[in-house]
């Protein structure tokens, strides 16, 4: 129980990355106000983290609406004395409209995908992020975890779902240098391929979807649990060293590397930085795979010269 007595906040909860955080962080001790905006899976979520032991509040938020965010963490403050020790902005809204038109160009595609993909994915990070902070700044301490993805380094899906990557990232970055002199970090978690509920609906049950690299089913077939992010912010957490990492992009392998732990099946975690998983990308390279040790990794912007649609 390493977070006994902490309190955080983890949005988009009801499902996926969002729920198998709530998870992990319950599990370690913390009590987590999960967000979402259907009250029935909330309490879906709620009662398993019950069932384990944990305390988990189910409160529906819409990320989307500025007073559904403020009455949030005014909750917080009369409940919890004004604690919050960690926000992870996970929620996000984009997931049908980006298989609804995989394969099309932008120009192609209604300009309203952009408010599909970035308004509770980005937006609603923002808001929470700035209500978060000002309980965090007042107590000297906190942890601001977004979630974003290999997606705001190089091209997958569509340009709205790139462009809200990459700024989740320095939305981190950014917030991290006028957080710094507070006591609070702020990181950007990219997981790898996850398993959630919705990929396995529209990917790993179906033929690949139109538009999409041959290789996408084999990569989320292989891919990590949802509640792998979790287990890496718990670690994170608790790292003596935690503000020597604010303001970077973290990945989950790199906390599982660092922290000598793997997913909650027991699986090693794929390091997407290591040069053996590289070469098995690359057809006419693959065989040299077996021969290449595993602890020599790439820099990080090698894996934008392997543009995909993914």
């Amino acid at each position: 129980m390493s977070l006994s007595g902490w309190v955080c906040v983890v949005t988009g909860a009801s499902r996926g990355i969002g729920r198998g955080i709530a998870l992990q962080l319950s599990e370690a001790g913390a009590t987590v106000y999960i967000t979402g905006r259907q009250e029935k899976t909330l309490k879906q979520t709620a009662a398993e983290v019950n069932e384990r032991g944990g305390r988990c509040v189910p409160v529906v938020c819409d990320s989307t609406k500025n007073e559904d965010i403020e009455d949030l963490f005014e909750r917080i403050k009369r409940e919890q004395n004004g604690r919050l020790d960690i926000l992870v902005n996970n929620a996000y809204a984009g997931v049908h409209a980006i298989f609804d038109n995989m394969g099309k160009k932008f120009w192609e595609t209604d300009p309203s995908i952009w408010d599909d993909i970035n308004d509770t994915g980005l937006r609603g990070h923002y808001f929470f992020s700035v209500y978060a902070s000002r309980l965090m700044v007042a107590q000297g301490w906190g942890l601001i975890v977004t979630i974003s993805s290999m997606g705001g380094m190089r091209y997958i899906f569509n340009v709205p779902y790139g462009v809200g990557k990459a700024a989740c990232d320095r939305l981190a970055a950014d917030m991290a240098v006028e957080l710094k002199s507070r006591g609070v970090t702020s990181v950007s978690l990219w997981p790898g391929a996850v398993q959630t509920e919705l990929i396995s609906e529209f990917i790993l049950q179906k033929d690949v979807p139109q538009g999409a690299d041959s290789k996408v089913k084999d990569a989320f077939a292989n891919g990590e649990t949802t509640e792998l992010s979790g287990r890496c912010i718990v670690n994170l957490a608790k790292d003596k060293s935690l503000m020597s990492m604010t303001g970077k992009v973290i990945m989950t392998s790199d906390l599982a590397r660092r922290y000598g732990i793997k997913d909650v099946d027991g699986r090693s975690v794929t390091d997407y930085t290591s040069l053996k998983f590289l070469l098995t990308q690359v057809p006419y390279l693959s065989w040299l795979s077996p021969v290449v040790p595993s602890f020599i990794r790439v820099p990080r912007f090698v894996l934008t010269l392997a543009c995909s649609r993914f």
